[in-house]
């Protein structure tokens, strides 16, 4: 069966976009830095391994999990097969195909957005990751500025406080996907109710503008975003959350 990805040109959505790539990395490389030791990594929708060469100095074992055979094949022909196992797996599918608490660091980044039943992704990654494992979450940030702003403007004043999920899927013209964008609020209260405690956060691509990136070197957009990613989660500004939590039950 075809995944939705699987005729969707994908690695050619990121051209032009390396600004938003290497702020993701940014992150991920700061949360390297805060786990003592990884033995094992495991990528959830992982598509063409766009973000394993950050992560994989860290691991001997590294499995890379997609719904899309046609990103896995892709990721396959510049990854190292040596070290990597790929796996053709839904989330709900992982528990059947990865033993239970076997994980030191889970990844899932720019998926959240796309699952319809979150509580069981938590549970799922709550089986499978070790005690006193690690997580990195990205999620879709619902009350980023932008957006908050677009709100007042509509005179929409409880906007902050407003929990619930807003998919923004038809907007966006997907309609074989939801795209949910989420509060912060929700995200640290499931990753609580699962056992999770947030050891660090970042707001990532915090000055993502076409007028920004047309104005100035990536570098320097780079170099801008390295310092503002910690102080600025604070307020959930960007577009984008990263989250690292740890497994603590």
């Amino acid at each position: 069966m075809s995944a939705a990805y699987d005729t969707y040109d994908y690695p050619a959505y990121w051209i032009g976009r390396e600004y938003e790539h290497f702020a993701e990395i940014i992150a991920i490389k700061a949360f390297l830095e805060k786990i003592p030791k990884i033995r094992s990594i495991l990528e959830i929708g992982a598509g063409y391994g766009r973000l394993t060469p950050s992560y994989a100095y860290r691991a001997k074992r590294i499995i890379l999990t997609d719904p899309s055979k046609n990103l896995l094949d892709i990721a396959k022909k510049s990854l190292p097969k040596r070290k990597i196992k790929f796996l053709k797996a839904k989330v709900e599918d992982l528990p059947e195909k990865i033993p239970p608490h076997s994980i030191d660091l889970i990844i899932l980044v720019r998926v959240l957005h796309h699952i319809e039943d979150i509580e069981k992704m938590f549970s799922v990654i709550k089986k499978i990751s070790k005690r006193n494992g690690y997580f990195i979450l990205e999620f879709a940030n619902k009350r980023h500025l932008k957006a908050t702003i677009e709100e007042f403007i509509h005179g929409n004043f409880t906007f902050l406080l407003d929990i619930f999920t807003k998919d923004i899927s038809t907007s966006l013209k997907k309609d074989s996907l939801p795209f949910n964008n989420y509060h912060p609020d929700r995200i640290s209260y499931l990753l609580k109710k699962y056992g999770f405690k947030i050891v660090d956060m970042r707001s990532v691509s915090n000055v993502r503008s076409p007028f920004l990136k047309r104005l100035l070197p990536t570098e320097l957009l780079l170099a801008i975003e390295r310092n503002l990613q910690r102080p600025l989660a604070k307020i959930f500004f960007g577009p984008s959350v990263f989250i690292l939590a740890k497994n603590t039950n």
